[in-house]
């Protein structure tokens, strides 16, 4: 990846003109970090177009512009479309809303109580997914921010209409979205440490796949270990919210929630939470260090094992080939991944998901 062909919109929203009640520690701070994620991997400073309206007394340490709505409509609707990229990045860290349409409004830094200014997302999507941006083929959004519905806020005055224009659909983009908090719910931010849950997710699964920076990862790799790691922080009563997943290109388009969401939805299948716990491990989104991990098993078993270049179906035929063949190598593939990786909720995740896949493959045998 050519790092003169990609670009970046960072924006972190700490303080609102709404006042104290509003103030929110830690998006400018995450926002600087993925800054300076993108500027180490070769990323031109003056393609990395950071917005911040910071709380004192921290201090950025970096050149950045206004997080304003005015500022920030415009970069999307005249600056970035105008750009001759192949890759666009777009964090976003800050207040946010479910409007009345379904529509998650990010709230800029003027966003008072009486005029509650921000970016229409979902319009925004739309629009860099047509022809007003013939450019950035290749798209990923990551957006910390709260998803409660507006009517729950009791805003004295119904969100008024504030979409981007759009343009005419195409098939020429390829856009990944990742939200943080899931329909209806609040996005977890820790102030004392200064840092949203979810953005300290994204920033340290990024930070472990530096290496492959800055080409977008392959989300179908990055989304489990997502998952993965909030999951464990619910489980320890820091957050309720539910990240989830958008894919759209010109051969799919999917939304993917996280396991469980809602009443009565169907829990994850023992091979959907296998093979989740796998590729929470970065290394296992590797080709490379996937293929070490393999080698290491039984050449007898693995030598049939169907393999693809696609990290998550690639994992599907290993375990499927394994617990097929002689299910007991499913826990030489768990020692080769802890030997490599001794995270420990990760660890007790794929302990306990290798147990349930195995029982679940074992059960209608043992009751013949």
């Amino acid at each position: 990846m050519n790092p003169s062909r990609v670009h970046a919109l960072i924006v972190g929203v700490e303080r609102y003109d709404a006042g104290p009640g509003w103030d929110l520690p830690g998006p400018a701070r995450d926002a600087v970090a993925f800054h300076r994620l993108l500027r180490d991997a070769g990323v031109p400073d003056d393609q990395l177009r950071l917005h911040l309206a910071p709380l004192p007394p921290y201090r950025p340490g970096v050149a950045h512009r206004p997080a304003d709505h005015a500022t920030l409509r415009r970069v999307l609707v005249r600056e970035l479309p105008l750009v001759q990229g192949d890759v666009l990045w777009v964090w976003w860290g800050g207040h946010g809303v479910l409007d009345r349409a379904g529509h998650l409004r990010l709230f800029c830094a003027d966003a008072s109580t009486a005029d509650k200014l921000g970016i229409d997302l979902d319009s925004a999507l739309d629009r860099y997914a047509g022809d007003a941006v013939p450019g950035f083929g290749e798209q990923l959004w990551i957006v910390d921010a709260c998803e409660t519905f507006e009517e729950d806020l009791a805003f004295r005055e119904q969100l008024p209409p504030d979409a981007l224009p759009v343009g005419r659909r195409t098939l020429a983009h390829r856009q990944t979205l990742l939200r943080a908090a899931g329909r209806g719910r609040a996005a977890a931010n820790d102030p004392e440490r200064g840092t949203g849950l979810f953005s300290e997710v994204l920033l340290g699964l990024l930070t472990d796949r530096a290496a492959a920076l800055p080409a977008p990862p392959d989300p179908e790799g990055l989304f489990p270990a997502v998952r993965a790691r909030i999951a464990a922080l619910r489980e320890a009563g820091r957050t309720l919210q539910y990240p989830e997943i958008r894919l759209q290109s010109p051969e799919r388009t999917e939304i993917v929630a996280a396991v469980g969401v809602g009443a009565g939805a169907r829990p994850a299948s023992s091979l959907q939470r296998a093979v989740d716990a796998l590729l929470a491990y970065p290394l296992m989104g590797d080709p490379t260090e996937r293929q070490a991990v393999v080698a290491t098993l039984d050449p007898r078993v693995t030598a049939t094992l169907p393999r693809h270049t696609k990290a998550r179906t690639d994992v599907v035929g290993i375990l499927n080939g394994l617990v097929r063949r002689r299910p007991e190598v499913l826990w030489e593939l768990f020692d080769a991944v802890v030997s490599l990786d001794d995270d420990p909720d990760l660890r007790n995740e794929l302990a306990a998901a290798l147990r349930e896949f195995e029982a679940s493959v074992r059960r209608p045998r043992d009751q013949k």
